[in-house]
């Protein structure tokens, strides 16, 4: 029953080219990070601009635009997962890939021109539509790249890139400001999403991608022995809904981090553009060592003897457990205003728990769906994710001034919740796969 999926080179066979293509996922989702934190980084920036409505007796109206434009790209991001993933699985990778990160460059650069609010949500609705095929393309990419032990590692690599972009961009972004203004911002990440298209179009990636594991040869013939479409075995899967209610439940945390720290950093410790970098820097160099750590410790469980549902799933728990917490951000504030360091620590822990989790739970698709199917599955999860983060974010901006412990408690309860869910609708992960953790790994 084994079906080359993807395309056998023989050539490649003996090399670890599936680590150089791990490599070019890290840098698109660097620069995919980059492009959408460029706005919150210059929050303190648009206080000057005479539309966005800054008045430091009643900040309420600019809030309210600033949470408004955050939320037009969640919708906007929301809307193209639902899309793109299928059309990555139409088009294949590479050229789903393509299109995807074009789209985004040449919207991030379009900040440049924005004189409103409304341009600013524009911008950010079509910065949002291309974003959303990062991560369903990268996922499926390491569907076809590396074996079911390897997958959660690998996705916690490139996954990593959202921390490494939280590492440069407190640094580039004050600094390109500060010398040519807030537009030239946007016009640097964007540049640099063009010059990755050029480095993804020159690599032979459908020349030499590996042949399917005998993982993906299993997952395939349930579908094959489905009577009716993909989008119709995928939909009745209650491994969807799994998944699709964890990414809802736990992505508007990360999005919550992402956003509304730089902010948080300003307002209750006083640190400005260029001051709040090292915080934010130690707080994703935290969450890096999330990311790859909780990547390697279920490959580590499997390779113990552990099943796919044991390994994955204990991970997940030992992530959920850390993210906890983030409840005690406002208590070490009231306690200690004048420390942002405790802040910082409990930040790092739980940014940290949130990348390995997310390492984890991208992982899963893989361990249920063939790879033909996993960019609409990653999709589907994606849309559900960004509507819990426009209603996150909108649930932020009403209560942000009079009641902040209860986003941190929220933020704390999200990763738990999602497990005890997860687990209920799928009790055995991977219970109709013959995994062997020593099937082939070489590309």
């Amino acid at each position: 029953m084994h079906q080359p999926y993807t395309t056998y080179a023989p050539e490649a066979q003996k090399s670890n080219v599936r680590w150089m293509v791990c490599g070019l996922l890290f840098l698109a989702t660097t620069i995919n990070y980059m492009d959408r934190s460029v706005f919150s980084l210059i929050e303190p920036e648009l206080h000057k601009l005479p539309f966005m409505q800054w008045d430091d007796n009643s900040p309420q109206a600019f809030n309210d635009h600033f949470g408004n434009v955050l939320i037009f790209f969640q919708i906007a991001y929301g809307i193209g997962l639902l899309v793109s993933g299928r059309i990555i699985d139409k088009l294949g990778t590479k050229l789903g890939y393509s299109l995807a990160i074009g789209l985004w460059g040449i919207a991030s650069m379009s900040h440049v021109f924005v004189g409103s609010v409304a341009g600013f949500c524009l911008a950010r609705f079509m910065l949002g539509i291309g974003e959303s095929g990062n991560f369903p393309a990268a996922i499926k990419a390491t569907s076809e790249w590396f074996p079911t032990e390897e997958r959660a590692l690998a996705t916690g690599i490139w996954n990593s890139g959202a921390n490494f972009s939280s590492l440069i961009a407190p640094i580039l972004i004050p600094f390109v400001t500060s010398i040519y203004g807030w537009r030239a911002a946007f016009l640097t990440t964007g540049s640099m999403g063009m010059i990755w298209l050029v480095l993804w179009l020159l690599f032979p990636y459908n020349k030499l991608r590996r042949s399917s594991t005998q993982t993906q040869a299993n997952l395939e013939l349930p579908l094959k022995q489905y009577q009716g479409t993909s989008l119709g075995y995928v939909l009745k899967s209650r491994g969807l809904w799994a998944f699709a209610i964890a990414k809802g439940l736990t992505d508007p945390i990360w999005w919550f981090y992402l956003f509304w720290l730089p902010k948080y950093f300003h307002e209750n410790y006083n640190l400005d553009l260029k001051h709040v970098g090292l915080p934010l820097i130690l707080i994703y160099c935290g969450s890096s060592v999330g990311s790859i750590g909780g990547g390697y410790v279920a490959g580590h469980f499997m390779r113990r003897g552990m099943d796919v549902n044991k390994g994955r799933k204990l991970a997940m728990l030992i992530c959920a457990c850390f993210s906890v917490f983030a409840v005690f951000v406002p208590v070490v504030h009231s306690r200690y205003p004048g420390n942002v360091w405790l802040a910082v620590g409990l930040l790092a822990v739980a940014a940290a728990a949130h990348q390995g989790w997310s390492a984890n739970l991208f992982a899963t698709p893989s361990d249920i769906f063939p790879s033909t199917t996993v960019s609409t599955v990653v999709g589907i999860g994606g849309a559900a994710g960004a509507v819990g983060g426009a209603l996150f974010t909108w649930f932020t901006k009403t209560v942000w001034i009079h009641h902040p412990f209860l986003i941190f408690l929220i933020a704390a309860c999200a990763y738990l919740t999602s497990l005890a869910i997860f687990n209920l609708l799928v009790p055995r992960l991977g219970h109709n796969l013959n995994v062997r953790v020593d099937e082939p790994t070489m590309p």
